[in-house]
């Protein structure tokens, strides 16, 4: 035990971690005004304060494996900081920085979201650009910057960058090289020390002798998940409307809403509040998608939406109201990611959406229908809707589109149109995104550190990774609705699927020596250095000790 100059009558005292009873010879008082550094290997060093003059006593806990400086005095309150506070602490100010990325990112999209309408011509959007900047707060050069940023790189532009952390000055210039050479190195032969890397380096000239620092490299090397320990455990361990309006085209806007249901019973007798979710096309009124859930959830409209642009492809507006389904970060983060813009109705005016609401007056002649057929079950529901839906809705002349061309003077045929019969007339292009880009702009991403036997916890349940990802951090991307499968990413590794533990009777088998594919080397790196610097250092001597020019000119 050392001291060191403080304000403080202490003692101190290591109790046993499991009984609480002091170690023999473990008691020692300390002279007054002297502070202590405790360092602890096993148990629980329990640090008893007490404050010239003060009765109360101060108990500061130290968590083993852990060497800690305490510096006392009177005036300032001793702290202690366990180094995984730390990491949580670091790791919550790595996520505020990416939330607060996020939603500036959304606030920008929302400031130009008026200036992305084709249909302006160049006067009328440099007039809304200075009205927007003067709203804002900005200068016209800044929403002019995020309109061009966002036109050449879509929503990724508007995201504010990062400042990169500046490399220490006392590193290489080239030191990124070096990383990379000396994580080639350890994929060639995993066992390979740091300083068999720094030999190797040196010899290749990567850097002069004596400038890469082993614990420097290690720390890089154990940042990229490269360390020693890292890839021992990769062998050894196993993988685990009152104002009426109607656009002139389909996909130009299309409205959202959420229906109360009504309530059913499954075969146990359990009651389920059902709510239906549906999307219609402003223009042609056809039902995008409609579905029934028991909850309205955000994930449920995310859900809803997500299948609509399947169906249909991207469109340009997505129109609801103030519910807090709909004015959730990741619904306008995942619309905003497909160039879909989200639109609000005034509070308390469900007129604004009279299409989807007079919809919601047709699902009514659906539910007094369902009250006469035993339905146990929303997939048993969403099968019945399905066949009303297709038959006496999407295919029944619509009165609403019959009354939008009388208004422009055009003639309606007798029977009238349907919602099917105007999508498919519209001279609109459908424009269809890869499965995966739009599955991307839908999922969830989240950090996760996996543990040693590479495994993560989500929402109380266990997934297996692989043992690959063990000690790492690495983002976990899912579908909100579908937990089952759990995308497992990291910079350095192919994207991995995780899914639920199961326990069988048996372990599962121990994984093969981990090897890397794109890794096939010629010969030892280590060796030719080893012979350079070998060759190099006999011919020194040998110049050293030869004598047959010696004496020549004096002859």
């Amino acid at each position: 035990m050392e001291t060191l100059g403080g304000g403080f009558s202490q003692e101190c005292r290591r109790t046993n971690k499991i009984s609480g009873v002091p170690h023999p010879g473990s008691v020692r008082r300390v002279p007054r005004n002297q502070g202590v550094i405790a360092r602890s290997a096993k148990g629980t060093t329990e640090l008893r304060m007490a404050v010239s003059g003060d009765p109360d006593i101060h108990k500061h806990r130290i968590k083993s494996k852990s060497v800690i400086p305490l510096l006392c005095n009177a005036d300032t309150e001793l702290t202690c900081y366990h180094d995984l506070k730390r990491k949580e602490a670091m790791e919550m100010e790595s996520k505020k920085v990416r939330n607060w990325q996020k939603e500036e990112a959304l606030e920008r999209y929302r400031m130009i979201a008026p200036l992305l309408d084709p249909d302006i011509d160049n006067a009328k959007r440099c007039k809304l650009r200075e009205e927007i900047a003067e709203r804002e707060g900005k200068t016209v050069r800044t929403i002019y910057r995020y309109e061009k940023s966002y036109k050449e790189e879509q929503f990724d532009g508007l995201v504010p960058k990062t400042r990169a952390k500046r490399r220490s000055q006392k590193l290489p210039d080239n030191w990124e090289e070096i990383v990379k050479e000396a994580v080639q190195l350890r994929k060639e032969v995993p066992k390979r020390s740091v300083r068999q890397l720094i030999v190797i380096l040196e010899s290749e000239e990567y850097a002069p002798p004596g400038v890469i620092k082993a614990s420097t490299l290690q720390r890089y090397l154990q940042n990229a998940g490269m360390s020693k320990k890292a890839l021992k455990r990769y062998a050894e361990d196993r993988k685990p409307s009152s104002n009426k309006f109607c656009k002139d085209h389909r996909l130009e806007l299309y409205q959202g809403d959420i229906k109360y249901g009504p309530v059913i019973r499954d075969k146990a007798g359990n009651t389920i509040q059902t709510y239906l979710s549906s999307v219609i096309d402003d223009h042609s009124r056809l039902i995008i998608h409609s579905e029934w859930f028991d909850n309205q959830r955000k994930e449920v409209v995310e859900d809803t939406v997500h299948k609509a642009v399947l169906k249909y492809g991207v469109f340009d507006s997505f129109y609801v109201d103030n519910g807090r389904q709909y004015i959730s970060n990741q619904l306008q983060f995942s619309c905003a990611r497909l160039g879909i813009r989200v639109r609000h109705a005034p509070p308390f005016s469900g007129k604004s959406k009279g299409k989807v609401e007079r919809f919601h007056q047709t699902v009514d002649r659906f539910t007094a229908e369902l009250a006469l057929v035993p339905v146990h079950s929303i997939a048993e529901m969403n099968e019945k809707w399905k066949y009303f839906l297709e038959e006496d809705y999407q295919k029944k002349p619509h009165d609403g589109i019959a009354k939008y061309y009388r208004s422009k003077g055009v003639e309606v045929p007798k029977s009238g149109i349907t919602p099917i019969q105007e999508w498919n007339r519209d001279t609109r292009n459908l424009k269809y995104l890869d499965s995966g880009t739009v599955a991307e702009a839908f999922t969830r991403v989240e950090r996760r550190e996996i543990d040693k036997t590479g495994c993560f916890e989500f929402r109380g349940v266990t997934y297996e990774a692989s043992i690959t990802y063990a000690g790492l951090t690495v983002e976990i991307a899912y579908d909100p609705l579908n937990t089952q499968t759990i995308e497992v990413r990291h910079g350095m590794f192919d994207v991995l699927q995780a899914h639920p533990v199961t326990i069988g009777p048996f372990v599962k088998k121990r994984p093969e020596q981990m090897t890397f594919a794109d890794v096939n080397p010629e010969t030892s790196r280590f060796l030719d250095a080893l012979e350079k610097k070998y060759k190099e250092e006999h011919k020194l001597q040998a110049d050293a000790l030869s004598f047959g020019d010696y004496g020549k000119d004096g002859e």
